[in-house]
């Protein structure tokens, strides 16, 4: 029953709903006690030749009416109470899905994404069915079953109410044990279900990649493994929840067995009459929904245990990127001064970062190179706080980014990641979510800065085509130019493209670079990438080996010295010579 003790805080805010919810039970309870006296009294008039059709009539207009108004009160506690069990599941899916986008990249790094989606699935229904079913199965065996035990003992017979009574306790013991082995083999169940998940969600993200190698069939091999031990995992559970109703059944059958042969005994000794022992039969047919309602009790409520405390240990993960208790929630402006003497993600890691140190001036332009590994991503992304420096700080307009709220920082950057997240939605949409109000001229335009204009006219339903999953219908260059007119039309104070442009050709990427000076003017861009035409006219060039700032200028200074970029730019100038067919062999 832990889990109605963790929920306590939720049952408080809905008092009101639960308990008239519990009222309106407790009295459709007590209104079914009502037709097994009915019968006894009908079966005492047979015994006794009194039955008339007056009396016939009199009492099936009290049963009718009975049905009517139990017809009514059900559909009231139903909504009263499955009513609050649904707005439970949003609350705790609104809390989770919060929490999610309150979490830092390296949350998402330690979970996969199937078994978040379970906890937001499966796991939130489970809670969901302890604090609706579960709370009425608590509440009607307890009632029913009260009220089913004080009608036999006071109204019939007190003697035979205890005899009846005798197997319970075994019925106790039995859905108890029951019950602590469910919420252990039901943990396994979810923790399958969760893997599957992943398994699932991964395999359809990556489905070109795995038809490109021909492991369509390793694929499938993989999942039906997979989904046999979610099978095994769930069968382990059902077998336990198949123990629950012959149980109950086998004590129950016993409980009638026992008041039949000693209620015979009653009538022939002129004790009860005919009808008193068929009342009391029926009374403990009622009993049986009691009964087999403790046994469902026992399953949901440890079902309920085992996924809250599934979501409840997910939301405990603490947020590791905050906001100060001062910070300023004014969008910053001005110059950007790395000042980081060392960074790694992990403290047992060498430093990703170290003495990193240069000023950017507000309206510059910074070109980020160096070779794969050398931390031109994590340079960009501490602007971003994504995580936090410990060991130095980042400054705009002469202020830690740590004393600006993440609303506010964020929201003066435009972030063009390497990897590119389209969403299923129409090519306009995806334009526009950076900026949901934009019209549809503004959504034109920024395509056309980012040179996707044309491309997208060549689609049949041109910004309205629908782009499928991660936008798998559309190029690599394709998707890089969407994702930069996104950030274009949100016209951020600083502009950041991590190898945006690595997927167009050498002459799409020069005129998009073109667009962005004359649009930019003014703002801050960063740009990095491993094709250094697209950062020579750059302001300031930071060159990275290891992490380690290497080289430090613009491009006609760079060029003076023999170092890495020199050599990379030369190099890379000749490739481009050759693929024109510009040098002969």
């Amino acid at each position: 029953m832990k889990v109605f003790i963790d929920l306590m805080w939720y049952f408080k805010r809905e008092k009101g709903k639960y308990i008239g919810g519990i009222l309106v039970l407790a009295i459709v309870s007590f209104l079914s006690l009502i037709p097994p006296l009915v019968v006894g009294i009908i079966v005492d008039h047979i015994d006794g030749g009194t039955l008339t059709t007056p009396i016939i009539v009199q009492w099936m207009i009290v049963l009718f009416g009975l049905a009517i108004s139990v017809y009514i009160l059900r559909y009231v506690w139903r909504i009263f109470i499955f009513g609050a069990a649904i707005r439970l599941a949003r609350l705790l899916r609104n809390r989770l899905y919060e929490h999610f986008t309150n979490m830092s990249s390296s949350f998402y790094q330690k979970r996969r994404t199937g078994d978040l989606m379970a906890h937001a699935t499966n796991d939130i229904r489970a809670v969901e069915q302890a604090a609706g079913v579960g709370v009425l199965t608590l509440v009607d065996s307890i009632t029913m079953g009260g009220f089913v035990i004080v009608t036999m003992a006071v109204t019939i017979s007190w003697e035979l109410t205890l005899i009846a009574l005798i197997p319970m306790p075994f019925m106790a013991l039995a859905t108890s044990k029951y019950g602590s082995m469910l919420h252990h083999r039901f943990s396994k169940a979810q923790a399958a279900f969760s893997s599957l998940n992943d398994k699932v969600q991964e395999s359809m993200s990556s489905i070109r990649v795995t038809k490109t190698f021909g492991y369509e069939n390793e694929e499938v091999d993989s999942f039906k493994k997979e989904s046999d031990r979610v099978v095994q995992k769930n069968v382990e559970v059902a077998k336990v929840d198949a123990l629950f109703d012959p149980t109950i059944s086998i004590i129950v059958g016993f409980s009638f067995f026992l008041s039949i042969v000693f209620g015979s005994m009653y009538v022939v000794q002129d004790v009860l009459s005919i009808g008193q022992l068929t009342s009391f039969t029926l009374y403990l047919g009622l009993l049986i929904w009691p009964m087999l309602a403790f046994g469902m009790l026992f399953n949901i409520v440890e079902r309920g245990r085992a996924s809250y405390d599934r979501i409840s240990a997910l939301l405990m993960v603490e947020q590791e990127i905050k906001d100060n208790q001062t910070a300023n929630d004014e969008s910053p402006r001005g110059d950007i001064e790395y000042r980081i003497k060392q960074f790694s993600y992990n403290k047992e890691e060498q430093p990703v970062l170290s003495d990193i140190h240069f000023r950017l001036k507000r309206g510059q332009t910074l070109g980020i190179a160096g070779r794969t590994g050398s931390g031109k991503t994590t340079l960009v992304k501490a602007l971003m706080r994504e995580f936090d420096i410990t060991d130095g700080t980042i400054n705009v307009e002469n202020t830690p980014i740590e004393n600006y709220t993440l609303n506010a920082l964020r929201g003066s950057i435009g972030y063009v990641p390497q990897d590119h997240f389209l969403f299923s939605a129409t090519i306009a949409d995806n334009i526009a979510f950076a900026k949901p109000e934009a019209t549809y001229d503004e959504i034109i335009n920024a395509a056309k800065l980012a040179f996707i204009h044309d491309d997208i006219l060549q689609f049949e339903e041109a910004y309205e085509t629908i782009v499928g999953e991660r936008g798998v219908t559309l190029s690599g260059g394709q998707k890089q130019r969407i994702s930069i007119a996104r950030a274009l039309l949100a016209n951020p104070e600083i502009l950041i493209l991590d190898d945006s442009l690595s997927a167009v050709d050498a002459k799409t990427e020069e005129r998009i670079l073109e667009a962005l000076r004359k649009v930019r003017r003014g703002k801050t861009t960063l740009i990095t990438a491993h094709r250094l035409s697209a950062i020579k006219h750059a302001d300031l060039i930071v060159v990275l080996d290891f992490g380690k700032i290497m080289e430090l200028g613009d491009h006609e200074s760079l060029m003076k010295k023999s170092g890495w970029y020199k050599q990379m730019y030369e190099h890379q100038q000749l490739e481009s010579l050759v693929e024109r067919g510009g040098v002969s062999s």
